[in-house]
């Protein structure tokens, strides 16, 4: 089943790269939103070989955009999420600004079956702790320790760890490969 994809604003890779610039955006968040591109793009072709309809030109620019607003939200309150959904919306990318702001937690869709390119920047995400690909439970222990300081942070924590376990199921369903195959990109992005 092929999606019809309209016209859309979708800034190219310099245009992103620029953006960070613009934003400040500190080196090891730069580091990490990179590497998660590499594991959406990668994610969202297999996607694609398996006849899933993606639009890989916004997974990345979603995947490397989602952290524009952490560097600004540092030491303050704020959701990077939404902030950065802000940032990216006021220069004029709406479906990409989508994407950044469904970056920590997925708006559940109607139909199950259906695989949005927010669900891929969602996934990688949670598969790339700094500038490594981890597995889930290497990611979400990380999150634990560093935000998990009241009873309801655990909770929130332990809800979207299982959001990200099913949404792992889901995605995998239609691959014929193993989320640990993910960490291969390692290796891959060490190579000369």
């Amino acid at each position: 089943m092929a999606r019809n994809f309209r016209e859309i604003a979708i800034p190219t890779r310099t245009d992103c790269l620029a953006l960070m610039e613009h934003y400040n955006m500190l080196p090891h968040i730069r580091e990490h939103s990179l590497m998660v591109t590499e594991v959406a793009l990668r994610m969202g072709a297999s996607l694609q070989e398996a006849g899933i309809p993606l639009h890989l030109p916004l997974i990345e620019a979603g995947a490397l955009l989602h952290d524009i607003g952490k560097t600004s939200c540092l030491g303050t309150s704020h959701n990077h999420a939404e902030w950065g959904a802000r940032m990216v919306n006021a220069e004029g990318y709406p479906e990409v600004a989508g994407l950044v702001r469904e970056h920590i937690v997925t708006v559940d869709g109607d139909d199950p079956a259906v695989i949005r390119e927010a669900e891929v920047v969602n996934y990688a995400d949670k598969r790339v702790l700094h500038t490594q690909v981890v597995t889930l439970a290497v990611r979400f222990a990380d999150l634990k320790e560093r935000y998990a300081k009241s009873e309801e942070a655990r909770r929130r924590l332990a809800a979207l760890e299982e959001k990200a376990r099913r949404l792992e199921t889901k995605l995998f369903f239609h691959l014929n490969c193993t989320p640990v195959d993910l960490l291969k990109l390692n290796h891959a992005r060490e190579e000369p």
